[in-house]
């Protein structure tokens, strides 16, 4: 009677009275196929278009039967690995192709578990003999993973990601855009508030806050600095002087004729502003100033008329008026 073979790996099944002078030969065999099943590795070229349909031939060694399969190849378009059907195995597959393709791994006539376009990482798969199935125990992943609502010492499901079952708590959290500059938000004690840090390679270490919505970056408690200052910025001048409060904050004009201060726009409650007024070189300039401003006394100040001094002005808005709170005049600039 001659020999069959075993459904999976394909090992010769000798009949008893078979086979005389070829135990041995047949048993190594066997055997070697066995090991490559436990512990192959092999790279397997993929066809640019067509991919590449896996052997499992009957008493040999077969491409197949490893337990470790490297994809490499340029590929132009996705394309398959193909697992013949009735076949159940295990397999570590690492996608090392080229090209900005799908890789899927399938039966000849089933579904299959697929490498995205950006994933050059390392799957654990197996055939159940219908189909290719993810473990979704995963490495080397290259695809961008976000969370949208991230919390420290709060849960993210990672099965949301492909990372498999369960949850990951995240501690503590460190960005490093090189070996000297660093991001790091720390879990501080229970109860108490995260830490945020940011370590550079120079004196000037940048954390920009991008306000959403109506655009307030909004402190609640004690905000501690070692330095905090608003940017001065330049008014444009002209027969009538505008002044934002939402971005001019602290300013300086130069005066080149007498001049009319408009109102000032976006201003908020309680907000303090200040503003340098500096004649030019020809100097007897003189501001009107519009009524929303209150001085002491209800009189508006007579401004220095010597060229090149300046003037500062120091307001407080109450929601109604910008009220003086403070001047210093015939100041020396330079």
């Amino acid at each position: 009677m001659p020999s069959s073979y075993s459904g999976d790996l394909k090992l010769e099944l000798m009949v008893t009275g078979e086979k005389a002078g070829l135990w041995g030969d047949i048993t190594n065999t066997n055997l070697n196929i066995v090991q490559q099943a436990i512990a192959g590795y092999e790279a397997i070229p993929l066809n640019a278009t067509t991919g590449v349909t896996l052997t499992f031939s009957n008493g040999t060694i077969s491409d197949g039967k490893n337990a470790v399969l490297d994809l490499t190849g340029t590929i132009t378009t996705s394309v398959n690995v193909i697992i013949p059907d009735a076949i159940e195995k295990t397999y570590i597959v690492r996608n090392s192709t080229s090209g900005a393709h799908d890789v899927v791994v399938k039966t000849a006539s089933g579904t299959g578990a697929t490498f995205s376009t950006t994933d050059k990482g390392t799957k654990l798969l197996y055939s159940d003999g219908t189909n290719v199935v993810d473990t979704g125990l995963t490495a080397g992943i290259t695809a961008v993973v976000q969370d949208t609502s991230p919390q420290l010492g709060g849960m993210l499901d990672v099965n949301t990601f492909g990372l498999g079952d369960g949850t990951l708590q995240l501690l503590n959290f460190t960005e490093t855009a090189s070996a000297v500059n660093e991001f790091t938000i720390t879990n501080n004690a229970t109860g108490s508030a995260p830490i945020l840090s940011a370590t550079g390679d120079d004196s000037n270490i940048g954390i920009t806050l991008t306000p959403k919505g109506t655009g307030v970056v909004d402190v609640t408690g004690t905000l501690l600095a070692d330095k905090a200052y608003l940017a001065e910025t330049t008014l444009t001048d002209g027969a009538t002087i505008d002044w934002d409060m939402a971005t001019q904050a602290v300013s300086a004009v130069t005066l080149g004729g007498n001049r009319t201060l408009n109102a000032p726009t976006n201003g908020s409650t309680g907000q303090f502003a200040s503003l340098l007024v500096i004649q030019d070189g020809t100097g007897g300039r003189t501001i009107t100033w519009n009524a929303i401003y209150e001085f002491a006394a209800d009189t508006a100040p007579t401004l220095t008329a010597t060229a090149s001094l300046g003037d500062v002005f120091t307001f407080r808005y109450n929601g109604t008026k910008w009220l003086e709170v403070g001047r210093n005049l015939a100041l020396t600039l330079s």
